[in-house]
């Protein structure tokens, strides 16, 4: 485990706590209750903590704003998140970099983050002795990935693609995606007669796979991809709701940074209560020990490898502002955090 996240974790809450000194009197049009949504796996493990702990009701709180309840709903991908973000129904999203990206572009900057949650590695799982690497991927593979062509999932394959043919066959494998969450192509996976034999899962699923299913390898992993971590979800939200909703936001923040830092100390009780909110069958001893793999304990507030990812959607036509700083994808209260 580095040291880096605590020394981040002090400063940023230092800073937060400037900032509320000077934050003025409680706006009347501020909301009571908000719903934040969020997709299977261990990657959103801080809102489980702050589920449990009620740790956004509780900054709320502090803040002045009393009797505030939030409201979690899961999805199974960032598309469906997105989708109800924009059309009002939710006010805040907790999902992958590439769905802030994409929706930052399209609505001129309407959408921002507000902090990053976590940097988990992905990885493509195999059940097919014949796929060793990405260059083994034929034409008739399938490849579960939570939302096509917008998940983190398939822009890495993007990425991959570009790096292995050229940047004018990006596209490559965007035809042998699937779109599944991540339950779902866990069941695919262990169902010996599914015709998918490839899933680029989350945490757990692909320790899980790798357990269970037979034949299963690692193919790729994100870190491979990109050359260093990921941001796999952060929260963000229209920047209407943020404007009106200035003390939820912080709250929000502060909230996210206790629970990074009650992961990093007690890992087995967030294991707890990640089984209780998810109803996951897996083991405390086993989801312990995933936590111990490379790369498991990134839950970190700075949105990480964002910029390389937003050069290559530029890079590609998908986003049509050219990315100058990850800054302009965040609301002005992450803008202390050591992003990149």
């Amino acid at each position: 485990m580095r040291a880096l996240p605590n020394k981040i974790y002090r400063t940023a809450t230092a800073i937060l706590g400037l900032a509320l000194l000077g934050a003025g009197p409680a706006l009347a049009q501020e909301r009571t209750e908000i719903t934040i949504t969020r997709q299977p796996g261990i990657v959103y493990l801080p809102s489980h903590v702050m589920e449990k702990m009620n740790l956004i009701e509780k900054q709320a709180e502090k803040l002045g704003l009393k009797d505030f309840k939030v409201k979690w709903v899961n999805l199974s991908g960032g598309g469906a998140q997105t989708d109800a973000l924009l059309a009002g129904n939710i006010q805040v999203v907790n999902t992958g970099v590439g769905n802030l990206l994409l929706l930052n572009d399209r609505t001129k900057g309407s959408v921002k983050g507000i902090v990053a949650s976590s940097a988990l590695p992905l990885a493509l799982i195999s059940r097919d002795a014949n796929i060793k690497t990405l260059a083994d991927i034929k034409p008739s593979d399938r490849i579960a990935v939570p939302t096509i062509k917008v998940s983190t999932q398939a822009i890495l394959l993007q990425m991959a693609a570009a790096k292995m043919y050229g940047d004018k066959d990006y596209a490559k494998f965007d035809a042998n995606t699937v779109q599944l969450g991540h339950p779902d192509a866990f069941g695919a996976m262990t169902n010996p007669t599914s015709e998918i034999h490839n899933h680029f899962a989350a945490p757990p699923f692909q320790f899980r796979e790798l357990k269970s299913v037979p034949g299963a390898h690692i193919v790729v992993q994100s870190q491979d991809i990109i050359g260093s971590p990921l941001t796999q979800s952060q929260f963000f939200c229209m920047t209407k709701f943020a404007d009106t909703n200035p003390k939820a936001i912080k709250a929000i923040f502060a909230a996210t940074l206790e629970a990074q830092d009650f992961i990093r100390k007690h890992p087995a009780d967030a294991v707890k209560m990640y089984k209780e909110v998810t109803h996951d069958s897996t083991s405390d001893a086993d989801l312990l020990s995933y936590l111990k793999e490379p790369g498991m304990m990134e839950f970190n507030p700075q949105p990480q490898g964002l910029m390389k990812f937003a050069q290559h959607l530029y890079k590609i036509g998908t986003l049509k502002a050219e990315p100058k700083s990850w800054k302009d994808y965040y609301l002005s209260i992450a803008h202390s955090l050591p992003g990149n």
